[in-house]
This record gives structure tokens, C-alpha cells and sequence, in this order.
């Protein structure tokens, strides 16, 4: 059986952190999908297509990833699709906090999938896509915090 990991996110914007933990999680999986979520109670600041046109573009060179879109409950997606993993990134002490619970949540709920943690490198630990919208809302330099792809007009 293949390994299929599922990398969920919202992804507003792809963040060099993000592409960080794809690229060293390749080398675990036979395929990870990348998969926005979609959730109508939250506000974006780019649309959907625009995150699939971006995370396509930096991995466009991978055979081994995919980009989905979804709904609903993570652990519900995973199951209908015949994913065994869940990759998510840690840059600190409260990301840890925060998705041990949402893992023992999908545990629960889906007892064949198991949450696989990978570190952040040290030098993207800082970044996350809420400083990276607040850097472009205020005419900052996002360019240093985001793969060549995300390119704003």
C-alpha cells in the first residue's frame, strides 16, 4: 500500500516554511497531497484558485504531490481518500500545543490516521502566512518570506 500523506493548510499565502516541510517529508511518502481547506466563516485575503495556481507552480517540477481542495473535516477527507498520514509543521512550542490536540481529535475520530510532525528549519521558524499578510497589506517586502511562485500583482 502506498504512503500517502495529507498536508492541510489554508495556505494564504504558500510560506518558504510550508515548502520547507513539503520538500523534507518527500523522502517519507510515495505521494502528499496538498490540500486547502475551505472554510466559509473564514476570511481569505487571496482566493482559492490563486493558492492552487501558487502551490502548483512551486512544486510543478514533483510528481509526487498533488494539490486538492476540500471541505468539511479533515479526518473525514483523509478517510474518503485512503490516507494513512497527516503532515503538519511545527515552528514552536504552541504550535505543538495547538496540533497535538487537533491530532488526538483526528485520532479519535479516525483511529487508522496518524499525525506525522516535522519540525520547521530553523531559519523559517519565524514565518507564518498571518505575518506574511500583514507584511503585503502594509506594502512590505513578502518576496522574502514566500516561495518565486506567490508573485502579487
Amino acid at each position: 500500500m502506498a504512503k500517502i500523506a495529507l498536508f492541510p493548510g489554508s495556505f494564504d499565502p504558500i510560506t518558504l516554511g510550508h515548502r520547507d516541510i513539503i520538500e523534507r517529508a518527500l523522502p517519507l511518502f510515495d505521494e502528499i497531497l496538498i490540500a486547502i481547506g475551505e472554510n466559509n466563516d473564514k476570511t481569505y485575503l487571496f482566493d482559492l484558485h490563486q493558492r492552487v495556481a501558487w502551490i502548483e507552480g512551486v512544486f510543478a517540477h514533483e510528481p509526487k504531490i498533488r494539490v486538492v481542495t476540500y471541505q468539511g473535516l479533515t479526518a473525514a477527507f483523509a478517510k474518503e481518500n485512503n490516507i494513512q498520514f497527516l503532515l503538519r509543521g511545527l515552528r514552536n512550542p504552541s504550535d505543538f500545543e495547538f496540533e497535538k490536540s487537533i491530532a488526538q481529535a483526528n485520532r479519535q475520530m479516525e483511529s487508522d490516521l496518524e499525525t506525522v510532525f516535522l519540525l520547521t528549519s530553523a531559519r523559517y521558524s519565524y514565518i507564518s502566512s498571518s505575518i506574511v499578510r500583514e507584511v503585503i497589506r502594509h506594502g512590505g517586502d513578502y518576496k522574502v518570506f514566500v516561495p518565486d511562485s506567490v508573485r502579487i500583482a
